[in-house]
């Protein structure tokens, strides 16, 4: 995976090269560059965090809409099925140089603007039609800042800058949690509106000003129009380190990225291992159904589940980090441990409420899974920028076009199946787990076939 990969790190070692981002061997000039970039990349990013239906849903949505059944799955499936189908096209687009630096911003602002509209809903309807249009607009946004990543970055750099950006989503729920907490505390009824409306517009104040600095400060990708921190020497060393690193920039768009793509195995395996993580990491956001369950108050229900996301945080930034220098392989196999005696804890169901609560806070430890993948695609298909787009494209689409019916068959929200006792769901979530980790090992396989072929080329 890097060249740290075979070397042997004492512990103090290994620490070192945790925090390790700008190496004393790198030049200067080089070493300034990545910083710009991460300033610039991963401080725009982790602003760009995402709003927690479910917070507002367990925080007086469902009770001022007269809610039953559903319509919780029902708002997700929505969601889900406008960034299904835009997905692969707003990838597509994202490699595009000139697209590139402005894409993201835009559909921020676009984000923000639904997102003050969600406050004003009157009936469910309203909100199934802005849920479908902010799937739309944030179908691009994750996938699409993993390509920009590898883009730029190589090796446990981009490794490491990776795991740093997947912290947002944790923190955005994190966030999102308190800001609900908060809301519900202390600004239920004023101005004649819900607590669970304040979430909204509170997140649309902060997200509109976000996306008019992405238009100043978002960089694309190397080949897009020079923003103004930028130097053109600064553009010149970008690409030097690309050819460097063998990533090949942009070429041509067209029918012949879809037939070599589908030739090689890289998108079967890689679409295949997101799938089973998406069904297996499903449920673990829906803590705050099990509270509201139990009875636990409006604030707790708000404010328990953020401890998930404080481990997905931890582990997101240090494992994935840790994956640039040992094999990933250990890194699922030890995350897949955690959440399948998490998975196992629930399909038992009954047993202490202390137990249950670890085992739901054990779920955060797979924060680091989905980070660690799209960097190993991003290394393993450095040599094509349409196809590495392309398969992110179609993780995401693929991927998340199961949560569209599988909440619907495996994790309902009512009925005697339903959350969060998930009888069905559960012990699918389990087995879906141990596939991830199959699916992870495969790929690291063909990933070394692959090295040693083109290095027994290079020999002959």
């Amino acid at each position: 995976m890097s060249e740290l990969t075979n070397k042997q790190l004492s512990f103090l070692g290994l620490f070192k090269e945790v925090f390790n981002w700008y190496p004393s061997h790198y030049p200067a000039e080089e070493r300034k560059l990545l910083f710009k970039l991460d300033v610039s990349i991963l401080i725009y990013a982790c602003l760009c965090y995402q709003t927690n239906i479910s917070n507002a849903y367990a925080s007086g949505l469902k009770e001022d809409f007269e809610l039953n059944g559903n319509e919780l799955n029902y708002l997700n499936v929505y969601y889900y099925t406008a960034y299904v189908i835009f997905q692969v096209p707003g990838m597509l687009l994202m490699s595009r140089p000139k697209l590139a630096r402005w894409l993201l911003p835009s559909l921020e602002l676009i984000w923000g603007i639904l997102t003050f509209a969600q406050s004003r809903a009157t009936n469910i309807k309203q909100f199934y039609a802005m849920r479908f249009l902010l799937g739309m607009t944030e179908a691009p946004v994750f996938a699409g800042t993993h390509f920009i990543l590898g883009s730029w970055y190589s090796g446990p750099e981009l490794f490491k800058r990776a795991g740093t950006w997947f912290i947002c989503n944790p923190l955005g729920s994190m966030i999102s949690g308190y800001l609900q907490a908060a809301a519900y505390t202390n600004l239920s009824g004023v101005g004649g509106l819900e607590g669970w409306r304040w979430l909204f517009i509170i997140d649309g104040i902060i997200t509109i000003p976000v996306a008019f600095i992405g238009f100043a400060v978002f960089p694309g990708i190397p080949d897009s129009p020079r923003p103004f921190y930028l130097k053109e020497k600064d553009i010149a060393l970008a690409k030097q380190r690309l050819v460097k690193a063998n990533i090949k920039r942009p070429g041509r768009l067209n029918l012949d990225v879809f037939k070599r793509t589908l030739k090689r195995w890289h998108i079967y395996i890689f679409v295949f291992c997101y799938i089973c993580m998406i069904i297996a990491g499903y449920p673990s956001s829906y803590m705050n159904l099990w509270l509201k369950e139990e009875g636990y108050s409006v604030v707790q229900i708000n404010k328990l589940p953020t401890v998930i996301y404080g481990i997905n945080i931890l582990v997101s930034w240090f494992g994935t980090t840790v994956a640039a220098i040992y094999p990933s392989w250990i890194i699922y196999s030890l995350l897949t441990i955690c959440t399948s005696f998490s998975s196992i804890c629930m399909i038992v169901w009954k047993i202490p409420t202390a137990l249950k609560f670890v085992a739901w806070y054990l779920f955060g430890v797979s924060g680091c899974a989905s980070p660690i993948l799209y960097s190993t695609v991003n290394t393993i298909v450095k040599n094509d920028s349409e196809e590495r787009a392309l398969i992110m494209g179609t993780m995401m689409s693929i991927g998340y076009s199961f949560n569209v019916w599988v909440p619907l068959l495996l994790f309902p929200t009512a009925g005697p199946d339903g959350a969060p006792r998930w009888r069905k769901g559960w012990p699918v979530a389990l087995v879906s787990k141990k596939e991830a980790v199959s699916a992870e090992e495969s790929s690291n396989d063909e990933e070394e076939t692959t090295a040693i072929q083109s290095a027994t080329k290079i020999k002959d």
